[in-house]
């Protein structure tokens, strides 16, 4: 069994994610939902992987170096390519056996309109300097909106994009802009390492990966305020969570700080998820937060429960809720009654 060969079949059978774990056949995820390869591929038989398996596959994916700090650290997160598939690569253990998953990366230049992102995207990235953050769980396609908003800025105007991630996932090709890619463990050390040199790159946007930490949403919040667009991602649910979980982040002591800082420079949070389209494959649900000067009060009195209000009441501004998308989604056919019950917080809404 190659790993080669398991990775170019996920892709080809237009699958998000390939899991191969010790005792089980492969599995991919296509569509949000988890399928045995053997369902899929008929004219060839796959077993349950060992671990034997997988220790071939780590020696066929992994250089010494990278196999020695997974051995120490127990994970290990890398970018991989086979001729045109690209592929993010996780490693880790589980009952003490390797296991890896590996997120397919699509090679195809996505713009806002194809993964449907509403008009006001394309006026937040006329901003030279902000704060725009893509949210959501893991899966719910927040590196393919910020690939689709590069490409935009990219094709359209004259920048300098440094862009920080672990992995790099998507590989932008300068157009009007020129691009810097770098990736964590090869091209610098940690991400607060590499947001703290990047003002001696000469940066008009910057993109982070994801925030993961205190040091690098201190970071991040400080490149905005010196004049640059700052595109990163955060693992939140909501505006409102997404704000308050940077708040939380910092140590009582400064968090006034914070909120002033946050108030003045962030610019939008897009909160998204995908669903299960009706005709097949997926599609994005958001909430969309534009900061006013409402939403900026709210944020430095820390009366955050209130900005749901305020984004119910801004669809002039291009705000949006979670709930009013999905009953647009739904009203439109593109996804199920079912579906929408399922993810909507008031179902009143869906009969209004």
């Amino acid at each position: 069994m190659d790993i080669n060969n398991l990775l170019k079949l996920a892709a080809d059978n237009q699958a998000s994610d390939i899991h191969l774990l010790s005792g089980q056949p492969p599995i991919l995820r296509i569509d949000g939902e988890l399928v045995d390869l053997n369902q899929v591929v008929s004219h060839e038989k796959f077993a349950a992987l060992t671990n034997t398996n997988l220790e071939i596959f780590i020696d066929r994916l992994l250089t010494e170096k990278q196999k020695t700090r997974f051995l120490e650290e127990r994970d290990l997160d890398l970018g991989y390519q086979i001729d045109t598939y690209r592929y993010r690569l996780n490693f880790a253990y589980e009952k003490n056996n390797i296991s890896i998953v590996a997120r397919i990366i699509s090679d195809q230049k996505q713009t806002l309109e194809e993964i449907g992102m509403p008009p006001i995207v394309e006026e937040l990235l006329k901003l030279t300097q902000g704060f725009i953050l893509v949210t959501g769980p893991t899966g719910c396609g927040k590196s393919t909106s910020l690939a689709a908003m590069i490409n935009h800025l990219n094709s359209h105007y004259s920048y300098n994009i440094v862009t920080l991630e672990d992995p790099i996932e998507y590989i932008f090709s300068p157009e009007k802009s020129i691009i810097s890619q770098r990736q964590l463990g090869t091209d610098m050390l940690t991400f607060n390492s590499g947001l703290k040199h990047v003002l001696r790159q000469d940066p008009n946007i910057i993109m982070l990966g994801e925030m993961r930490d205190l040091e690098t949403i201190s970071a991040a919040v400080t490149l905005a305020e010196t004049g640059h667009l700052v595109l990163a991602t955060l693992h939140t649910y909501s505006a409102a969570q997404t704000i308050d979980r940077i708040i939380d982040s910092f140590p009582p002591y400064q968090q006034n700080q914070i909120k002033s800082q946050l108030s003045n420079v962030l610019s939008a949070v897009i909160s998204q998820r995908l669903l299960p389209r009706q005709q097949g494959g997926r599609i994005a649900t958001r909430e969309i937060l534009i900061n006013n000067k409402a939403v900026a009060n709210l944020i430095r009195e820390g009366k955050l429960e209130q900005i749901e209000s305020i984004i119910e009441t801004g669809s002039s501004q291009g705000m949006i809720t979670m709930d009013k998308h999905l009953k647009e989604l739904y009203q439109a056919g593109e996804i199920s009654r079912e579906v929408a019950e399922r993810n909507i917080e008031n179902i009143n809404i869906l009969n209004s």
